[in-house]
């Protein structure tokens, strides 16, 4: 790959006096030639590229391949599911019909929408062993505030306004803590034991009348089930918390277990994960969340409901019961219709195959790679699996080296560094839409990895040559961050 040409910038691709079109004046005296008013004119010239059509066509087109995605290779990035995404539903979502409405329409015109929502709302209550959902939150860690959100209101309702805290895993995910001191919510850490389930014995003492809920992940981070989550749930009760599910790791569950029937009251699910609906980049996304029975009434506003008797939808604006409001709409319509396209197509069976075949094909590559890697818990994972770096640490060759050096074989890199609790963390997750030549495929390339870090380290550590990035300055990137073609052209 031709860094050179690939890495340019369309600035950097202008020149003096080139240009695409040349805008001609067509207006007559019948047609005359509208005017924008003053106060809507630029007092000066806009800085923009000066290109040719096929230059400009050529420059972003070059730009989508950099793109790594699921549609143009294996994306085993552990933590964060990235599933095919099957194109039929992207084909339903853009129905004119269903693109085109706006979220404010009468409900008589939109009927078809409201009952999409309606099911889809019902659907993920039956997966997920919960009373109600709501579809209006736009992620999943939206879906985390918006879940605290109601655990407060059910607090306050009953007057017990001292319940402040939150428990976290020392293992969960960071949008835990950080969603629950946005909620107002005091963040206790619980120490986890070394297969990163939750020490029982460590959360005991932590939960007393100031704790308004648990939030957890399960399986957890390393995807190990926990299995001691009856007793957990017990204990929680029993201290008047809540508890509340962070779906992040659903995938495997599906067709097997339901947070709900574990004791979960409060939880939200990421179709954009769970469901197949597109990921990452910032968006879009979709975090609905469920509540168990009767909790329903503090759903946040606007909410879709059903009228039985003349089978007919309608969007409630207004509920003074409910926790509040958290977006203007019922959420991000064009990832919901996709999901529910997602959950019909595969039916009962097919979503209850989904959950055993992420777990089989995450067994798969450990297993594979276990004499390889360095596997600090050795035990039956469920939808992901986490290396401890290369077995062979004598080398020098890091994680990130490792992680590098796939992009090189055209490979995303799995979750590197994550969990905190080793050292090299490599975290991978397959997911149950890789076939079974694509894991092997997979599994030879980071056996060639290994070797090569035992044969020619140096190779690994000067990883990636075949990108059009080789290895940013991290630090300073994130530090002093170049977003305009200004500051790079001044620097």
């Amino acid at each position: 790959m031709n860094r050179e040409v690939y890495g340019k910038l369309i600035f950097e691709l202008s020149r003096p006096g080139r240009r695409g079109t040349r805008p001609v004046d067509n207006s007559t005296d019948a047609f005359p030639r509208a005017e924008l008013a003053s106060e809507l004119t630029r007092t000066s010239a806009t800085e923009l590229p000066e290109v040719d059509e096929p230059t400009v066509v050529r420059h972003y087109t070059r730009m989508s391949t950099n793109n790594f995605g699921v549609d143009s290779g294996f994306y085993p990035l552990g933590s964060c599911t990235m599933k095919y995404n099957p194109k039929v539903n992207d084909a339903l979502s853009a129905i004119p019909g269903m693109a085109r409405l706006h979220p404010f329409q009468p409900d008589a015109t939109v009927q078809g929408a409201l009952r999409a929502y309606w099911t889809l709302q019902r659907s993920l209550s039956e997966i997920g062993g919960m009373a109600e959902f709501t579809v209006n939150p736009y992620a999943g860690a939206h879906g985390e505030l918006t879940g605290l959100m109601i655990i407060r209101a059910y607090h306050d309702e009953r007057g017990d306004k001292k319940r402040t805290k939150v428990i976290v895993p020392n293992s969960a995910h960071g949008t835990n803590p950080a969603s629950a001191a946005v909620c107002g919510l005091e963040v206790v850490e619980v120490a986890s034991l070394p297969d990163g389930t939750v020490d029982v014995e460590a959360l005991r003492p932590l939960l007393d009348d100031t704790v308004a809920a648990m939030m957890m992940t399960n399986p957890n981070t390393l995807g190990i089930f926990e299995s001691s989550i009856p007793e957990i749930a017990a204990m929680v009760h029993e201290a008047g918390a809540l508890m509340y599910y962070d779906g992040a790791n659903l995938n495997p569950l599906l067709g097997v277990a339901r947070p709900g029937d574990m004791g979960f009251d409060v939880m939200h699910i990421n179709l954009h994960k769970t469901f197949s609906t597109p990921h990452g980049g910032g968006g879009p996304g979709s975090g609905p969340v469920g509540v168990r029975a009767g909790l329903e009434h503090l759903l946040p506003n606007p909410r879709v409901i059903r009228d039985e008797a003349t089978d007919t939808f309608s969007v409630v604006r207004e509920d003074s019961n409910s926790c509040g409001s958290v977006t203007p709409t019922v959420g991000n319509f064009a990832v919901e219709l996709r999901a529910l396209a997602y959950i019909l197509t595969m039916g009962r069976d097919g979503l209850g195959m989904a959950g055993p075949m992420a777990t089989l094909n995450a067994n798969y590559i450990k297993e594979a790679l276990r004499d390889v890697y360095k596997l600090p818990v050795d035990r039956v994972c469920k939808h992901e699996f986490v290396f401890d770096g290369l077995a062979d640490k004598s080398t020098g060759v890091t994680t990130l080296d490792v992680a590098k050096r796939l992009l090189d074989y055209g490979y995303h890199a799995p979750t590197i560094y994550f969990p905190l609790l080793f050292h090299e963390s490599l975290m991978i997750e397959p997911t149950e839409t890789e076939s079974r030549e694509t894991l092997d495929e997979f599994i030879d390339v980071m056996r060639r990895i290994a070797a090569e870090a035992i044969s020619e380290p140096d190779t690994l550590k000067a990883a990636p040559v075949n990108t059009p990035v080789g290895r940013p300055d991290d630090t300073t990137a994130a530090l002093e961050p170049i977003v305009t073609y200004k500051q790079l052209r001044d620097k």
